[in-house]
């Protein structure tokens, strides 16, 4: 659709659709359907129009089947109808050729809720993981030590003397008398 007249006729194609399956067309075997979009060609001469049909009462995949085949075929022998309705409210010389395709976006919607889940069970199990294999102590961080002086001054000197960081010694004054 390159021109704003394509896109307007498109939309109009939409509303009027939509309000055609609500109203006027009373076939049995049409479900729950919603117009999803309108593409209409750049010399106005074809229209796909996109559908999506919520299945009536059943939860399983063969009833969502059932009621988009029922809805497909109620859409085609109604075709005419709507094609001629549609040429009288857009005023046009030519009315374009109407063609119902259903919309794919509930199945891709489903397939990326299914993958979503996946990804969250799998992180969460990757969570669970880590806190189980923690390798370590429970508290990595260091403590600052005692000043009362707890442990013996020897293996405190050693630790001294190893720890860079720790605050030196003072060494005794040599008396030069003495030596």
């Amino acid at each position: 659709m390159s021109s704003p007249r394509v896109r307007k006729i498109a939309d109009r194609i939409q509303v009027l659709v939509a309000e055609m399956l609500e109203r006027r067309i009373k076939d049995p075997r049409l479900g729950f359907v919603t117009v999803t979009d309108v593409r209409v060609s750049g010399d106005t001469q074809q229209a796909t129009i996109f559908y999506t049909v919520l299945a009536g009462t059943g939860e399983g995949a063969q009833d969502d089947e059932t009621a988009l085949a029922g809805t497909a075929a109620a859409l085609e022998s109604a075709k005419g109808l709507i094609r001629s309705e549609v040429g009288k409210q857009l005023g046009m010389r030519h009315v374009p050729t109407l063609t119902f395709v259903a919309d794919a976006l509930p199945e891709s919607a489903r397939h990326l809720d299914e993958v979503l889940a996946r990804a969250k069970a799998l992180d969460e199990e990757v969570a669970a993981r880590r806190v189980e294999a923690y390798a370590g102590e429970p508290d990595p961080y260091k403590k600052p030590r005692d000043a009362d002086g707890d442990a013996d001054e020897e293996s405190a000197g050693a630790a001294d003397a190893a720890d860079p960081a720790a605050p030196a010694q003072p060494i005794d004054p040599v008396d030069p008398d003495e030596v």
